[in-house]
């Protein structure tokens, strides 16, 4: 576990960090298009990506590839607005791309392929330029195709913290956790039982009258799972004495699941999601993460005992995904405790009103699932078709937009947008604002919508950050008119 003393927390400025943050970034950089020898000079910071060894415990090691000799990579802290430079070498044998997620980025720097991001040869090397911002929590990971190949992107281990620091905080909290909920060892099954989603007992706006029964296409499963790259009983615990506070990072790295995490006999005060404060803190018993989204909680070590910090699913929770909290002098069995079960609701971290301009335009995209359209797989649709979309999704500089997400399907989807922040307007019908995210679980057939406005040009890349889902047409590319 990466754990740092007392160190600065979040910027407290709701839009306003948003907007501070881009006003600070300029144009990203590469040099050195793969191969041949390295640039001048030392990078800030480097990242290998090379075939690792995650030992989950002592009887189950697995091979993957990873950042630096470990999956997950190294935590990268960055200070908001300062200029840094990142060397990626590739030393596997094929094409690679490292994605900043959450980032306010040019595309030629975000780290897709269809934003037009150079790809890092097999065996070269690559130097980017970046303006870290905004500040928070924040991550990186590979954003190659997978397709019918699990051994390839998201479902590798090449995924990472990046914590980007906005300074004059107060730091008031005695220990800093970075955890990443993770799963392994992938597989194809023809059934999903996904009792970890808690979105089917919405008010399902969005559920077709007629449903196609057409028999579903392959999904991708596992049933190996580790926080970090440590399965549950194995390795160190998490140490803590009586009264401290600890701040933790949670980040959902998965490629194919949404989770719930609680940590037993104790709340957990979110004070952000996605890197971002939220105007009305909340104190809960556990907290629901999509696909790539973060949640930063402050936790008050108030109450002595070994617990357990985990999935709320048993089954997976038993099969690797938790870790032990071990308070000083304490040294019994650890213990578990079910959480309440409450839907979860993004609203109530928001505020009455929002400080945004109020949308000029409104987008709407329609989510369809075809069973069995893609050969052995699902094919997922947006508006009507897979990617790619020819100029249908046009934004106008400046413009404030609302961006209105129908899911007509049967699962819930963890929709991220490149390059941009977007605020929650409305989740089911439910209005919120002040909520600022970059990844957004639209409910199972449900509907989310979120206002962004159109100031970083050039490509955007919008997708569900399921992996699968991705591959098999579920995106789109927003272009700036």
């Amino acid at each position: 576990m990466s754990a740092v003393n007392r160190r600065s927390f979040l910027r407290l400025g709701g839009l306003a960090l948003a907007q501070a943050g881009a006003a600070r970034l300029g144009p990203g950089m590469q040099s050195n298009p793969g191969g041949g020898g390295p640039p001048e000079g030392k990078a800030d910071f480097t990242l290998r990506i090379a075939p690792v060894t995650v030992e989950l415990d002592r009887s189950h090691i697995l091979s993957t590839v990873g950042y630096n000799g470990t999956a997950p990579g190294p935590v990268l802290r960055m200070r908001e607005g300062r200029r840094v430079t990142v060397d990626v070498i590739n030393d596997t044998d094929t094409p690679e791309l490292v994605h900043w997620h959450g980032m306010l980025l040019p595309p030629e720097v975000d780290g897709t392929e269809e934003e037009g991001a150079p790809l890092i040869a097999p065996h070269g090397r690559r130097r980017f330029e970046l303006t870290p911002g905004p500040a928070g929590s924040r991550w990186y990971h590979t954003h190659a195709m997978a397709m019918d190949d699990l051994h390839r992107g998201a479902y590798t281990g090449q995924f990472g913290f990046v914590y980007v620091d906005g300074g004059g905080d107060p730091g008031h909290y005695d220990q800093e956790l970075f955890l990443a909920i993770r799963d392994w060892e992938p597989f194809f099954t023809g059934t999903m039982d996904d009792e970890d989603d808690d979105t089917h007992d919405g008010p399902l706006l969005e559920k077709p009258p007629t449903l196609n029964t057409d028999p579903d296409g392959l999904e991708v499963g596992s049933m190996t799972y580790s926080i970090n790259d440590r399965a549950l009983g194995s390795g160190d615990p998490i140490r803590v004495r009586e009264g401290e506070r600890v701040l933790i990072h949670l980040l959902n790295a998965s490629a194919i699941e949404n989770r719930r995490v609680a940590l037993a006999g104790h709340k957990l005060k979110v004070m952000a999601l996605d890197g971002n404060p939220v105007p009305t803190p909340q104190e809960l018993d556990s907290v629901f993460l999509g696909a790539g989204e973060r949640v930063d909680v402050l936790v008050e070590m108030n109450n002595p005992g070994v617990w357990i910090l985990g999935g709320t699913e048993k089954a997976t929770r038993e099969s690797g995904l938790g870790v032990v909290v071990e308070y000083a002098g304490q040294h019994q069995s650890p213990r578990w405790i079910d959480p309440p079960k409450v839907r979860w609701d993004y609203t109530v971290f928001g505020s009455g009103s929002s400080n945004a301009q109020v949308p000029q335009q409104t987008l709407d995209m329609v989510f369809e699932k075809i069973p069995g359209g893609a050969g052995k797989f699902n094919l997922w649709l947006v508006n009507g078709k897979p990617y790619p979309h020819q100029n249908e999704f046009v934004l106008e500089r400046g413009v404030r937009y609302r961006l209105v997400m129908h899911n007509r399907t049967d699962d819930a989807h963890p929709m991220h947008l490149h390059r941009h922040l977007w605020e929650l307007s409305e989740i089911n019908g439910k209005k919120t604002a002040g909520v600022l995210k970059d990844t957004v679980v639209v409910p199972y057939f449900g509907r989310a919508a979120v206002d962004f406005t159109a100031d970083q040009p050039g490509l955007a890349l919008f997708h569900c950050h399921i992996q699968q889902h991705m591959d098999y047409g579920f995106k789109a590319l927003f272009r700036y008119s």
